[in-house]
C-alpha cells in the first residue's frame, strides 16, 4: 500500500533548514502540471506571477491581474492537495496600502486554499510583510531582481555584485526576517551573496538563480521542460524538450489527417449490426 504524501508545514520547511535538507520546488499554473509535481514529490509549488508570459504570452508579468493568479491556484491547489503552495502577489496588489495587501492576500487562502503568499521587495515593504503576518497568513519574502519592478533596475539583471548593491541585499534580507516573514527568495544574486544571507538567516532562503549555497532551489517550470521558448536564462537547467516532442506529435498528426491515416478502424465507433451485418431497419428508413 502506498503511503500518501504529506503535506509541508512552515515548521518541517523551517526544519529542512536547520537539518541541512534542500527544499525542491517549482512554478505551476494548471491542474495537469500540479498532479505530476506531487507525483515527483515536490516540496512546495509556486503559482507564480511567471504565468504572464508562460501562460499568456505578455512580454512580462505587470499585466498579471488578482484573478487570473487566483484561478490558477485554485487548479493547482485541487491537482496537488498534499503539497505547500503559495500564491504570488501580483503587481498593484499589495503595493497601495497595507489594507488592500491583506485583501489580496487573503483570497488567496479564502478563494484558492494556498498555503502561503510571496511579495517582492526588501525593506521599504516591510509594513506590508507585518501587516500581512498580523493578519495571520504565512508571507515569502522576495529580493534580488524583482521582475515587478525590473524598469527600476535597468531590466531583467543580477543584483549584489557590487560591494555596494549586496551591502543593500543583505540589509533588506535581514529587515525581512527581523520582521517575520517565514521565507525568502533570492532571485539573480551572486551564489557568494546568496550563501551569507543563508547563513546568516535562520529561516529558509530559496534560490532562483542565486546559487547552490542557499537552503532550495526554484525553477519556472516551462523552463525545465524546454515549453518556454522566447529566452531560457543563464541559470536554467533543462531536463527536457516537449517544445519539440509536441511540435513533432502535431505535425505528425497533421501528415496523418491530410493523408487519411487518421482516423483508422480502431479510432472509429461502429453500429451494432444484425447476423447479416446489415442495418435492415436503418436501411429501410432510407431507402
Amino acid at each position: 500500500m502506498t503511503m500518501e504524501k504529506k503535506k509541508h508545514s512552515i515548521h518541517t520547511l523551517q526544519e529542512m533548514k536547520r537539518s541541512g535538507e534542500k527544499i525542491a520546488w517549482l512554478t505551476a499554473y494548471d491542474f495537469p502540471t500540479a498532479q505530476f509535481a506531487e507525483a515527483a514529490g515536490l516540496d512546495m509549488l509556486l503559482v507564480g506571477d511567471s504565468l504572464g508570459m508562460c501562460v499568456y504570452g505578455y512580454e512580462g508579468t505587470v499585466p498579471v491581474t488578482m484573478d487570473q493568479c487566483i484561478v490558477h491556484s485554485e487548479a493547482v491547489r485541487r491537482a496537488a492537495p498534499n503539497t505547500f503552495v503559495m500564491g504570488d502577489m501580483p503587481f498593484l496588489s499589495y503595493q497601495i496600502s497595507d489594507e488592500e495587501a491583506v485583501r489580496n492576500a487573503g483570497r488567496f487562502l479564502k478563494e484558492a486554499g494556498v498555503d502561503a503568499v510571496k511579495l517582492e521587495g526588501g525593506k521599504r515593504i516591510v509594513p506590508r510583510i507585518r501587516a500581512l503576518l498580523d493578519a495571520g497568513i504565512v508571507v515569502c519574502g522576495h529580493i534580488g531582481l524583482t521582475p515587478q519592478s525590473s524598469g527600476q533596475l535597468g531590466g531583467h539583471k543580477a543584483q549584489g555584485r557590487t560591494i555596494e548593491s549586496a551591502r543593500l541585499l543583505i540589509e533588506d534580507a535581514l529587515a525581512i526576517e527581523e520582521t517575520g516573514a517565514q521565507l525568502l527568495l533570492l532571485e539573480a544574486v551572486p551564489p557568494e551573496v546568496a550563501g551569507f544571507i543563508a547563513k546568516k538567516l535562520h529561516i529558509p532562503v530559496l534560490s532562483i538563480g542565486a546559487g547552490p549555497l542557499c537552503d532550495g532551489q526554484l525553477l519556472i517550470v516551462s523552463d525545465l521542460i524546454g515549453q518556454f521558448q522566447a529566452f531560457t536564462p543563464k541559470f536554467v537547467k533543462r531536463y527536457c524538450d516537449v517544445a519539440t516532442t509536441i511540435t513533432e506529435a502535431m505535425k505528425a498528426y497533421v501528415a496523418d489527417v491530410r493523408t487519411g491515416r487518421f482516423p483508422a478502424d480502431e479510432h472509429c465507433y461502429h453500429m451494432l449490426k444484425d447476423e447479416a451485418g446489415r442495418f435492415p431497419e436503418l436501411e429501410k428508413e432510407f431507402e
